[in-house]
């Protein structure tokens, strides 16, 4: 073989070598990552907390427990109404309070006479979980479930025998109801209550006594896909919280070796998670419609106004998490009319603010790239697929996309999407707008997650950018939308 065509080869061969071809394949995931179950979660953005048992009927918050079944009677009861309403106000799911504080069954349970079935609802022969489950599946919404793990009516609350009834309990909503999504506990664990008519105050060990994991294994052999919201998750965690309002700073990441229902010295770290944390445990931002969590007639003139429920929208789903919003039906056991008028006068404000996704009438750019391949330019922002996305070079944790439109535009809403499939990245951005001939910032943030909404205050530019300036891995954006 000719000596210059040998040498050619070999240079040839060595710079082939010296090029990272990893650049031209997908990241590899960084950190913890989203279950499927998790992802769909996100994209449900907002779902209904139902609070509706027999404190409906007594006018109170906490029920003691000894309340008399006899008073659980609603006169209009129509769960078509709560599901229509939800519906169409943008709502993807709904959560049930099965069984709240005071202990009283909204289901015929076979392991306790405190229940629906000893109600004059239906001359007992009522089961609201039952039909809030069929009203749900009929207008398309998923079905969740929430069951106080305290309960002030039973006389073993405290001893080990209780909760094997909690779980006997879950079983039945498990077995008999058809798929949850999501089922829901909370702190509240122990104090003073009936107890069978033992007037007494009871305490337990929080972090013992129900042994969460043998109970959560065992819902979730029956349904694998459900999540489970707690304080600590396992699958969801509360925002630390119940104004609506998620963090600023959104970690979908924490460590919940630490964590559990109930523990009260967690400080910050429920809202705003831990960008070393070992399991991937979202926020949930919970609120009410209205002051209480169970419907008081005095509260009715106290309905939060549809813009406040779109700045509880802002500060939730806008800040990486869902929302979770309490609407609780009142005693003819129907979504008053003041709740349902809030509830449409929302969804008008989100149709308008979000018409118009001025994006699509831009052009993407991005000096640095994944490997200078297409497969990973700007362009992928703009292009309605949640499956692609912009990234860098691996070891590249900086970098910045710019929009530039022909003519300028009037922006409101910013919004942006990282590919969290590959885990959370981003740990600061700034934004950007073109002005007088020279860049102006107008936002300064630090986590974007599964989606970052912000406020542009109808600036007028021809050109935005995004700075990505500190990321843990490379960074990845699907998605920017403006408005």
């Amino acid at each position: 073989m000719n000596k210059f065509y040998t040498g050619f080869s070999v240079i040839f061969a060595l710079v082939l070598t010296s090029c990272d071809s990893s650049n031209s394949e997908a990241p590899e995931p960084y950190g913890p990552i989203p279950s499927e179950e998790q992802l769909a979660w996100y994209d449900m953005e907002m779902n209904a907390f139902i609070h509706f048992t027999i404190n409906t009927f007594t006018d109170k918050e906490w029920g003691y427990g000894d309340e008399s079944p006899e008073l659980f009677n609603p006169t209009n009861l129509d769960t078509d109404q709560w599901m229509s309403t939800l519906k169409d106000a943008g709502f993807s799911g709904a959560i049930l309070t099965a069984k709240h504080h005071d202990g009283f069954a909204l289901w015929p349970s076979e392991y306790t006479d405190h229940d629906i079935a000893a109600s004059p609802y239906k001359d007992g022969k009522g089961d609201l979980v039952k039909e809030v489950s069929q009203s749900a599946k009929k207008y398309g919404l998923e079905f969740g479930v929430y069951l106080s793990p305290w309960d002030r009516n039973r006389a073993d609350y405290g001893e080990p025998s209780y909760v094997d009834y909690y779980r006997d309990q879950v079983t039945e909503l498990f077995t008999g109801y058809g798929p949850i999504f999501e089922m829901w506990f909370d702190g509240a664990n122990g104090g003073d209550g009936y107890y069978g008519g033992a007037n007494e105050e009871r305490k337990i060990d929080r972090e013992t006594y129900y042994n969460w994991p043998k109970t959560i294994a065992m819902a979730k052999e029956i349904q694998p896909q459900v999540l489970f919201f707690s304080d600590a998750g396992p699958d969801l965690r509360w925002v630390g919280n119940e104004r609506g309002i998620g963090g600023e700073t959104h970690w979908n990441t924490i460590s919940t070796d630490t964590l559990y229902a109930g523990k009260s010295d967690i400080g910050d770290i429920l809202q705003n998670g831990s960008p070393d944390g070992k399991n991937w445990v979202p926020a949930e931002v919970n609120t009410s419609i209205r002051p209480g969590w169970f419907y008081h007639a005095s509260e009715d003139s106290l309905v939060r106004t549809p813009e406040n429920l779109f700045e509880l929208y802002l500060t939730s789903v806008g800040r990486g998490s869902t929302l979770l919003l309490n609407i609780p039906p009142d005693r003819r056991g129907l979504f008053h009319e003041n709740d349902v008028a809030a509830l449409q006068g929302f969804r008008k404000i989100l149709d308008s603010v979000f018409a118009t996704n001025l994006a699509e009438k831009a052009t993407a750019t991005a000096r640095s790239y994944r490997g200078k391949m297409e497969t990973f330019d700007a362009a992928k922002v703009l292009d309605g697929d949640a499956e692609t996305y912009w990234a860098t070079d691996d070891g590249v944790t900086t970098g910045s996309i710019e929009l530039t439109w022909e003519a300028p535009q009037k922006l409101n809403y910013l919004v942006l999407q990282e590919y969290i499939k590959l885990g959370q990245r981003i740990a600061a951005f700034t934004v950007s707008v073109w002005e007088d001939g020279k860049w102006k910032e107008v936002q300064s943030q630090t986590t974007i997650g599964h989606k970052r909404i912000l406020k542009l205050n109808g600036v007028e530019t021809s050109k935005l950018k995004v700075d990505i300036t500190e990321s843990l891995a490379c960074p990845l954006i699907s998605t920017i939308e403006v408005y």
